[in-house]
Protein backbone atom coordinates (compact mmCIF):
# COMPACT_ATOMS: atom_id res chain seq x y z
CA UNK A 1 0.00 0.00 0.00
CA UNK A 2 2.53 2.67 0.84
CA UNK A 3 4.53 1.48 -2.27
CA UNK A 4 1.48 2.37 -4.58
CA UNK A 5 1.06 5.39 -2.63
CA UNK A 6 4.38 6.47 -3.53
CA UNK A 7 4.05 6.03 -7.08
CA UNK A 8 0.72 7.87 -7.27
CA UNK A 9 3.18 10.56 -6.14
CA UNK A 10 5.97 10.29 -8.06
CA UNK A 11 3.50 10.45 -10.95
CA UNK A 12 1.91 13.82 -9.90
CA UNK A 13 5.31 15.40 -9.17
CA UNK A 14 6.26 14.61 -13.09
CA UNK A 15 3.42 15.55 -14.49
CA UNK A 16 3.76 18.85 -12.59
CA UNK A 17 7.41 19.28 -13.95
CA UNK A 18 6.61 18.92 -17.53
CA UNK A 19 3.16 20.84 -17.49
CA UNK A 20 4.97 24.65 -17.59
CA UNK A 21 7.47 23.57 -20.57
CA UNK A 22 4.86 22.36 -22.92
CA UNK A 23 3.32 25.82 -22.10
CA UNK A 24 6.30 27.57 -22.60
CA UNK A 25 6.81 25.85 -26.46
CA UNK A 26 3.17 27.43 -27.48
CA UNK A 27 4.62 30.68 -27.87
CA UNK A 28 7.59 29.23 -30.17
CA UNK A 29 4.95 26.92 -32.28
CA UNK A 30 2.38 29.77 -33.38
CA UNK A 31 5.14 32.34 -34.36
CA UNK A 32 6.74 29.58 -36.68
CA UNK A 33 3.60 28.58 -38.03
CA UNK A 34 2.55 32.08 -38.55
CA UNK A 35 6.09 32.76 -40.38
CA UNK A 36 5.12 30.04 -42.83
CA UNK A 37 1.45 31.08 -43.53
CA UNK A 38 2.79 34.82 -44.37
CA UNK A 39 5.25 33.29 -46.42
CA UNK A 40 2.91 31.52 -48.62
CA UNK A 41 0.97 34.17 -48.66
CA UNK A 42 3.24 36.39 -50.06
CA UNK A 43 4.41 33.80 -52.50
CA UNK A 44 1.07 33.42 -53.85
CA UNK A 45 0.72 37.37 -54.06
CA UNK A 46 3.05 37.20 -56.23
CA UNK A 47 1.81 34.48 -58.92
CA UNK A 48 -1.31 36.34 -58.76
CA UNK A 49 0.20 39.65 -59.87
CA UNK A 50 2.94 37.79 -62.39
CA UNK A 51 -0.48 36.01 -63.85
CA UNK A 52 -2.40 39.40 -63.70
CA UNK A 53 0.64 41.77 -65.66
CA UNK A 54 1.03 38.76 -68.05
CA UNK A 55 -3.31 38.42 -68.83
CA UNK A 56 -2.98 42.44 -68.96
CA UNK A 57 -0.07 42.47 -71.79
CA UNK A 58 -1.79 39.44 -74.16
CA UNK A 59 -4.55 41.95 -74.18
CA UNK A 60 -2.84 44.81 -74.83
CA UNK A 61 -1.55 42.35 -78.06
CA UNK A 62 -4.51 40.99 -79.09
CA UNK A 63 -5.85 44.45 -78.96
CA UNK A 64 -2.91 46.33 -80.99
CA UNK A 65 -2.73 43.74 -83.97
CA UNK A 66 -6.80 43.04 -83.99
CA UNK A 67 -7.75 47.11 -83.75
CA UNK A 68 -5.89 47.92 -86.98
CA UNK A 69 -8.15 47.64 -90.14
CA UNK A 70 -7.25 47.35 -93.66
CA UNK A 71 -7.53 50.25 -96.12
CA UNK A 72 -10.87 50.00 -98.45
CA UNK A 73 -9.62 49.70 -102.11
CA UNK A 74 -9.77 52.94 -103.92
CA UNK A 75 -12.25 52.57 -107.16
CA UNK A 76 -9.94 53.15 -110.78
CA UNK A 77 -9.71 55.95 -112.21
CA UNK A 78 -11.97 56.82 -115.16
CA UNK A 79 -10.43 58.54 -118.16
CA UNK A 80 -12.53 62.00 -117.03
CA UNK A 81 -10.52 61.82 -113.99
CA UNK A 82 -7.45 60.65 -115.78
CA UNK A 83 -7.45 63.70 -118.52
CA UNK A 84 -8.43 65.73 -115.60
CA UNK A 85 -5.62 65.06 -113.55
CA UNK A 86 -2.76 65.27 -116.08
CA UNK A 87 -4.01 68.28 -117.84
CA UNK A 88 -4.01 70.22 -114.48
CA UNK A 89 -0.83 68.97 -114.01
CA UNK A 90 0.99 69.75 -116.78
CA UNK A 91 -0.80 73.21 -116.88
CA UNK A 92 1.03 73.42 -113.58
CA UNK A 93 4.50 72.72 -114.96
CA UNK A 94 3.68 74.86 -118.25
CA UNK A 95 2.98 77.61 -115.87
CA UNK A 96 5.71 77.41 -113.95
CA UNK A 97 8.21 76.08 -116.45
CA UNK A 98 7.63 78.89 -118.73
CA UNK A 99 7.60 81.42 -116.11
CA UNK A 100 10.75 80.52 -114.18
CA UNK A 101 12.66 80.18 -118.17
CA UNK A 102 11.19 83.55 -119.30
CA UNK A 103 12.98 85.52 -115.84
CA UNK A 104 16.12 86.82 -116.01
CA UNK A 105 18.85 84.39 -115.33
CA UNK A 106 16.29 81.78 -115.59
CA UNK A 107 18.58 79.84 -118.21
CA UNK A 108 21.73 81.78 -117.34
CA UNK A 109 21.73 80.84 -113.53
CA UNK A 110 20.44 77.48 -113.29
CA UNK A 111 22.83 74.52 -113.60
CA UNK A 112 20.05 72.36 -115.47
CA UNK A 113 19.16 74.47 -118.32
CA UNK A 114 21.95 76.76 -119.11
CA UNK A 115 23.31 77.25 -122.65
CA UNK A 116 26.97 76.74 -122.83
CA UNK A 117 29.15 78.37 -125.76
CA UNK A 118 28.81 75.81 -128.57
CA UNK A 119 31.04 72.72 -128.83
CA UNK A 120 31.98 73.41 -132.21
CA UNK A 121 33.90 76.40 -131.30
CA UNK A 122 35.92 74.68 -128.12
CA UNK A 123 39.18 74.43 -130.78
CA UNK A 124 38.21 78.09 -131.74
CA UNK A 125 38.72 78.88 -127.62
CA UNK A 126 41.41 76.80 -127.07
CA UNK A 127 43.85 78.42 -130.01
CA UNK A 128 42.92 82.03 -129.42
CA UNK A 129 40.83 81.90 -126.25
CA UNK A 130 44.46 83.77 -124.63
CA UNK A 131 44.20 86.43 -126.99
CA UNK A 132 44.13 89.81 -125.25
CA UNK A 133 39.69 90.59 -124.76
CA UNK A 134 38.95 86.83 -125.69
CA UNK A 135 38.08 85.20 -122.40
CA UNK A 136 35.82 87.85 -121.91
CA UNK A 137 34.41 88.38 -125.37
CA UNK A 138 33.73 83.92 -124.73
CA UNK A 139 32.01 84.80 -121.10
CA UNK A 140 30.00 87.50 -123.01
CA UNK A 141 28.75 85.50 -125.83
CA UNK A 142 27.85 82.48 -123.31
CA UNK A 143 25.37 84.68 -120.97
CA UNK A 144 24.13 86.35 -124.51
CA UNK A 145 23.11 82.93 -126.31
CA UNK A 146 21.25 82.46 -122.70
CA UNK A 147 19.71 86.02 -122.96
CA UNK A 148 18.39 85.31 -126.63
CA UNK A 149 16.50 81.96 -124.86
CA UNK A 150 14.98 83.87 -121.85
CA UNK A 151 13.30 85.98 -124.54
CA UNK A 152 11.95 83.51 -126.32
CA UNK A 153 10.96 81.30 -123.76
CA UNK A 154 7.04 83.44 -123.80
CA UNK A 155 6.21 82.03 -126.78
CA UNK A 156 6.28 78.31 -125.89
CA UNK A 157 2.76 78.50 -123.49
CA UNK A 158 0.62 78.78 -125.99
CA UNK A 159 1.63 75.96 -127.89
CA UNK A 160 2.05 73.65 -125.03
CA UNK A 161 -1.68 74.16 -123.69
CA UNK A 162 -2.71 73.64 -127.26
CA UNK A 163 -0.94 70.51 -127.30
CA UNK A 164 -2.74 69.97 -123.93
CA UNK A 165 -6.25 70.14 -125.44
CA UNK A 166 -5.65 67.64 -127.76
CA UNK A 167 -4.59 64.82 -125.46
CA UNK A 168 -6.98 62.04 -125.62
CA UNK A 169 -8.70 60.03 -122.96
CA UNK A 170 -6.26 57.03 -123.70
CA UNK A 171 -3.49 58.49 -123.68
CA UNK A 172 -4.18 60.76 -120.31
CA UNK A 173 -4.99 57.09 -118.39
CA UNK A 174 -2.05 56.00 -120.03
CA UNK A 175 -0.13 58.54 -118.72
CA UNK A 176 -1.09 58.63 -115.29
CA UNK A 177 -0.44 55.15 -114.72
CA UNK A 178 3.15 55.16 -115.99
CA UNK A 179 5.92 54.49 -113.53
CA UNK A 180 8.18 56.95 -115.17
CA UNK A 181 7.82 60.78 -113.30
CA UNK A 182 8.61 62.34 -116.63
CA UNK A 183 5.86 60.14 -118.98
CA UNK A 184 3.33 63.10 -119.50
CA UNK A 185 6.61 65.60 -120.19
CA UNK A 186 7.93 63.13 -122.72
CA UNK A 187 4.55 62.91 -124.51
CA UNK A 188 4.20 66.68 -124.73
CA UNK A 189 7.79 66.63 -126.09
CA UNK A 190 7.04 64.37 -128.94
CA UNK A 191 3.41 66.34 -129.80
CA UNK A 192 5.32 69.64 -129.70
CA UNK A 193 8.98 69.73 -130.08
CA UNK A 194 8.75 70.85 -133.88
CA UNK A 195 6.44 73.26 -133.35
CA UNK A 196 8.29 75.13 -130.70
CA UNK A 197 11.62 74.66 -132.76
CA UNK A 198 9.66 76.63 -135.48
CA UNK A 199 7.99 79.02 -133.27
CA UNK A 200 11.80 79.80 -131.47
CA UNK A 201 13.69 80.25 -134.36
CA UNK A 202 12.79 83.87 -135.45
CA UNK A 203 12.54 85.09 -131.83
CA UNK A 204 15.94 83.52 -130.87
CA UNK A 205 17.86 84.60 -133.83
CA UNK A 206 16.40 88.37 -133.78
CA UNK A 207 17.57 88.19 -129.70
CA UNK A 208 20.74 87.09 -130.99
CA UNK A 209 21.36 89.95 -132.80
CA UNK A 210 19.29 92.28 -130.50
CA UNK A 211 21.62 91.12 -126.94
CA UNK A 212 24.72 91.19 -129.10
CA UNK A 213 25.90 87.80 -129.11
CA UNK A 214 25.83 87.93 -133.06
CA UNK A 215 28.52 90.77 -132.32
CA UNK A 216 30.60 88.72 -130.15
CA UNK A 217 30.07 85.78 -132.46
CA UNK A 218 31.71 87.57 -135.78
CA UNK A 219 34.37 88.94 -133.60
CA UNK A 220 35.61 85.72 -132.16
CA UNK A 221 35.23 83.30 -135.66
CA UNK A 222 36.81 86.24 -137.78
CA UNK A 223 39.65 86.43 -135.58
CA UNK A 224 40.28 82.59 -135.68
CA UNK A 225 39.74 82.36 -139.33
CA UNK A 226 42.48 84.60 -140.48
CA UNK A 227 44.67 82.32 -138.83
CA UNK A 228 46.76 80.62 -141.68
CA UNK A 229 45.97 76.94 -142.01
CA UNK A 230 42.65 76.40 -139.98
CA UNK A 231 39.34 75.09 -140.82
CA UNK A 232 36.51 78.39 -141.44
CA UNK A 233 34.40 78.04 -138.61
CA UNK A 234 30.49 78.31 -139.57
CA UNK A 235 28.02 77.96 -137.40
CA UNK A 236 24.50 78.62 -136.88
CA UNK A 237 23.85 80.34 -133.70
CA UNK A 238 20.27 80.98 -133.38
CA UNK A 239 19.87 77.14 -134.58
CA UNK A 240 21.96 75.85 -131.60
CA UNK A 241 20.52 78.33 -129.17
CA UNK A 242 17.07 77.30 -130.43
CA UNK A 243 17.69 73.75 -129.68
CA UNK A 244 18.87 74.20 -126.35
CA UNK A 245 16.22 76.81 -125.14
CA UNK A 246 13.45 73.72 -126.27
CA UNK A 247 15.37 71.37 -124.09
CA UNK A 248 15.68 73.26 -121.12
CA UNK A 249 12.10 74.28 -121.45
CA UNK A 250 11.13 70.62 -120.95
CA UNK A 251 13.54 69.88 -118.48
CA UNK A 252 11.60 72.42 -116.05
CA UNK A 253 8.74 70.64 -116.98
CA UNK A 254 10.06 67.14 -116.51
CA UNK A 255 10.68 68.67 -113.26
CA UNK A 256 7.68 70.53 -111.99
CA UNK A 257 5.81 66.76 -113.19
CA UNK A 258 8.01 64.89 -111.02
CA UNK A 259 7.07 67.00 -107.76
CA UNK A 260 3.63 66.49 -108.44
CA UNK A 261 3.90 62.63 -108.91
CA UNK A 262 6.22 62.54 -105.70
CA UNK A 263 5.86 65.23 -103.16
CA UNK A 264 1.93 65.00 -102.35
CA UNK A 265 2.94 69.05 -100.88
CA UNK A 266 2.81 70.02 -104.73
CA UNK A 267 -0.62 68.51 -105.52
CA UNK A 268 -2.23 71.39 -104.46
CA UNK A 269 -6.13 70.78 -105.76
CA UNK A 270 -8.39 67.55 -104.88
CA UNK A 271 -8.04 66.34 -108.61
CA UNK A 272 -4.41 65.98 -108.31
CA UNK A 273 -4.41 64.75 -105.04
CA UNK A 274 -6.85 62.11 -106.36
CA UNK A 275 -5.41 60.99 -109.26
CA UNK A 276 -1.69 60.83 -108.29
CA UNK A 277 -2.02 60.16 -104.58
CA UNK A 278 -3.04 56.77 -105.43
CA UNK A 279 0.72 54.83 -105.71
Amino acid sequence: MLTRLASVLLLTGLLATAAPAAHAQTPAAKKAAAAKKAAAAKTAAAKKAAAAKAAAKSTTTKTTTTTTPAPAPLPPLTQDQASAGVKEALNKGIVKAVQFASEPDGFNLNDDIHIPTPPDLDLVKSTIGRLPGMTNLFAQLETQLNRAAEAAAPKAKDIFLSALSNMSFTDALSLVTSSETDAATQFLRKSTQSQLITAFHPDIEKAIDQVGAGRAYSTITNTYNKIPLQQPVNLSLADYTTQKAVDGLFVLLANEEAKIRKNPAARTSDILKSVFGRK
